[in-house]
């Protein structure tokens, strides 16, 4: 088995973001970024898939500025066997959508012909959390998200769900699954498998070289930042308490 695995570049999770002077995006100058958390989850359920003997290569794919080549570098230490890069300078975060991240994979999947591709459920600069389904859509394949255990000789998958979870058995193989975070707990690249990464091979292609016509239909008109959080207060007892919620907060 095949498995592609995609990864994204983002900010770091534990980084304040800034809003742009012109409120159009997130200021990204001398920000710290880092592999977006939920595709450090795909990528270890890849690797161990691969030490079970389920899988017989990990392909990692990246999209993004020439710095993606970093991210890829971490998959590859994580144990991805090769990556590939898809090089645009458009930003990943606004100008490049689910859809077209999609398109993309679709034909990166064509070229490559994985029996399993898995995605991170969503990253979290856009929080959209749907091109595991778009892709599947454009394959034509099944797809199961919100994964938070794959079964590959059951065909059943624990997927995450409001009110709990829920499993459910998918036809077979191709498919594409997104992860979420009980799906398992990323390992830490080791300095021994970091030097070993930067002899892995990365094969770098354009957009253009792809040949994916590119579709958005959104457009971000503004970025601002959230409303400063009010002041909690105290009370006195349980009454004040149910008082206050009955009356001021009108939640029960």
């Amino acid at each position: 088995m095949r498995v592609l695995v995609g990864v994204k570049r983002v900010v770091d999770y534990a980084v304040k973001v800034r809003v742009a002077a012109d409120k159009k995006a997130v200021d990204l100058a001398n920000v710290k970024m880092s592999m977006n958390p939920f595709c450090e989850i795909a990528v270890e359920e890849a690797v161990r898939l691969k030490e079970a003997k389920k899988a017989t290569e990990v392909i990692a794919v990246s999209i993004g500025p020439k710095a993606s080549a970093e991210t890829l570098r971490t998959a590859l230490a994580m144990g991805a066997d090769r990556g590939i890069h898809i090089t645009t300078d458009l930003r990943t975060d606004q100008e490049l959508g689910s859809l077209s991240v999609a398109k993309i994979l679709a034909k990166v999947a064509e070229e490559e012909s994985p029996d399993a591709i898995i995605l991170g459920k969503q990253s979290i600069d856009g929080d959209f959390g749907c091109t595991g389904s778009m892709l599947a859509s454009l394959m034509d394949v099944p797809q199961c998200t919100f994964a938070a255990k794959i079964d590959f000789d059951a065909s059943t998958v624990e997927r995450e769900t409001d009110t709990g979870t829920e499993i459910v058995k998918f036809p077979g193989l191709p498919a594409v699954f997104t992860a979420d975070l009980r799906l398992n707990e990323p390992r830490y690249a080791t300095l021994p498998n970091i030097m070993k990464a930067k002899k892995k091979k990365i094969d770098a292609k354009s957009i253009e070289d792809l040949g994916v016509e590119l579709s958005e239909g959104n457009e971000v008109l503004e970025v601002f930042e959230p409303p400063p959080r009010e002041a909690g207060i105290l009370v006195e007892d349980v009454d004040g308490l149910v008082d206050k919620l009955k009356n001021e907060a009108s939640v029960i």
